[in-house]
């Protein structure tokens, strides 16, 4: 009993550790290089964006546990639902290093489309695991929706500065 609470722990807070240090690692460059944008109007406020992953990591974090627990831990039938995951998860965490890191928002769009496939990809391999862990990434799902048009939108409307052109 012990041990499934840590379990349950330790998965659903395993997605906070990478946003935690993309956010960490980027957090200068959101007053700096992020607020010059040119943004869309339907943008999300800056402060929403940590309230609304601290949800959404939570909710991803206790699905996977679902899974994990519901597949019998780590085994050949959790390779592929717990591998889609993984990959999903990597891509959600490499994209803060492309966009706010290197500012290189081509990347960032190419991260985030491989991600909302590999999501999608997530979800329907667990709906017939767990309804539920597959249901709790819903939100997850629309969100990254939302960001892919706004990345877009971004990457669109502030074309790259080429080395030693100055505007």
């Amino acid at each position: 009993q012990g041990r499934m609470w840590a379990y349950t722990v330790g998965f659903t807070v395993l997605p906070h550790v990478g946003g935690f240090l993309g956010w960490f690692m980027n957090r200068k460059e959101i007053p700096v290089w992020y607020e010059k944008l040119k943004k869309p109007s339907w943008c999300p406020p800056q402060k929403i964006f940590p309230v609304v992953w601290t949800v959404l990591y939570t909710g991803m974090g206790y699905a996977s546990y679902l899974i994990w627990n519901d597949l019998g831990g780590c085994n050949s039938k959790a390779v592929i639902p717990l591998g889609l995951y993984g990959a999903q998860l990597a891509l959600n965490w490499a994209w803060p290093h492309f966009f706010f890191g290197t500012h290189n928002l081509k990347m960032a769009l190419i991260d985030i489309l491989c991600l909302d496939a590999l999501a999608i990809g997530t979800v329907c391999s667990w709906y017939p695991i767990n309804k539920v862990a597959a249901l709790l990434l819903v939100p997850y799902l629309g969100w990254l929706a939302m960001a892919t048009c706004l990345s877009i939108r971004l990457w669109k409307d502030n074309p790259e500065q080429k080395p030693g052109k100055s505007e």
